[in-house]
């Protein structure tokens, strides 16, 4: 099945057009993976989808795996991400959000 939100905002991602492997690096790599996911339009979308989701390999959203674990074990209660960073980001008056992720915004749920 087919996620048409994602393959809507997939279609606008920085990395569209990566080389899958630079996404999915280890170590120093995940760097450059990053940097892609900088300057990206739906850099809060992707990151959103990677955490709703569960995804647990690659850079999504500018965040490594190990990133997003952290996140999920520091905010257990979120039911969906999607709806926290964008309110968070709409707060904020912000595209996408900063290195900081979710200043002042609250747990959904």
């Amino acid at each position: 099945m087919v996620d048409k939100d994602a393959a809507f905002w997939g279609a606008r991602a920085a990395c569209r057009t990566a080389d899958a492997e630079e996404l999915f690096a280890e170590g120093g790599g995940q760097n450059q993976a990053k940097a892609i996911c900088a300057g990206c339009p739906v850099i809060t979308e992707c990151l959103a989808y990677a955490l709703d989701h569960r995804i647990a390999h690659g850079v999504w959203g500018g965040m490594t795996e190990r990133e997003r674990r952290s996140l999920l074990r520091r905010r257990p209660t979120v039911t969906s991400w999607r709806t926290l960073l964008e309110a968070a980001r709409a707060e904020h008056g912000q595209q996408a959000l900063p290195d900081g992720l979710l200043p002042g915004a609250r747990t959904v749920g």
